[in-house]
């Protein structure tokens, strides 16, 4: 468990010793910035509205801009950074087990990531303090909120650990992270938008739909079957990271 947690640190540090890490951070605040300020100038010139503002937030495209930009570009560096400086033979020779080389460098980026998303509080705080309707907000929903941002995040950062394993060049694995989940948000843009059908195909599409998934949590319905759905798809994609970093030994 002590290795785990120095993995876990040294990958959550290195975005704090580089600029890559500070520019995340500021273009993620600018995008909740920019969305809190669109969503505020509509609720100052629209009608009055008892919907929640992790509703109202979620439905920005700026929300899922965050999903799909930052993500790669946070998962980028766990292992093709390492091999593009010459640390992961380093790495992978010492007294450690692959499994936990994998789970300490997700952890790390996925503190980052949700380190990332902490303005959000701090939006939603100011909000309520100056709103007239306090029952608009609800601790509760802001916790199953961030839950759904956790266990979506989970899944993109571990599909961009799988993408960063098998590549030393940092910006082939954000274009791989990106198109899988482009393709992802693709599905749950289909299964949200697309012509009413009550198939097999509509089906499977509404279960693998983020944004339907999102709607529950940030109205503050937590559905076990998608938190176990997350967490099988994080699970799957760390486990074929974990082959590939195993797959060095073949060669």
């Amino acid at each position: 468990m002590k290795v785990f947690w120095l993995l876990a640190r040294r990958e959550l540090g290195s975005f704090f010793t580089s600029l890559t890490g500070y520019v995340i951070i500021a273009a993620v605040l600018f995008l909740i910035g920019i969305s809190f300020s669109s969503l505020l100038e509509v609720l100052n010139n629209g009608d009055p509205t008892d919907t929640p503002i992790t509703d109202l937030f979620y439905q920005s495209y700026f929300f899922w801009l965050i999903f799909l930009l930052a993500s790669p570009l946070i998962s980028m560096r766990t292992f093709a950074r390492e091999k593009a400086l010459g640390t992961y033979e380093t790495l992978t020779t010492i007294p450690v087990s692959d499994l936990q080389i994998v789970l300490g460098k997700f952890s790390g980026v996925l503190l980052f990531y949700m380190l990332v998303w902490s303005p959000l509080l701090a939006c939603i705080a100011v909000v309520r303090h100056y709103s007239n309707d306090v029952s608009a907000f609800n601790f509760g929903m802001v916790a199953s909120t961030y839950l759904g941002i956790l266990l979506i995040g989970g899944v993109y950062m571990a599909m961009g650990c799988f993408a960063s394993s098998f590549t030393r060049s940092q910006i082939l694995a954000a274009i791989i992270s990106f198109m899988m989940g482009v393709g992802l948000f693709v599905v749950s843009y289909r299964s949200m938008y697309g012509t009413p059908d009550t198939g097999w195909w509509n089906r499977i599409t509404s279960y693998f739909s983020l944004i339907e998934h999102m709607q529950d949590f940030v109205r503050g319905v937590v559905d076990t079957r998608f938190v176990v759905f997350y967490l099988s798809l994080i699970v799957l994609f760390l486990f074929l990271t974990l082959k590939v970093v195993e797959s060095r030994r073949w060669r």
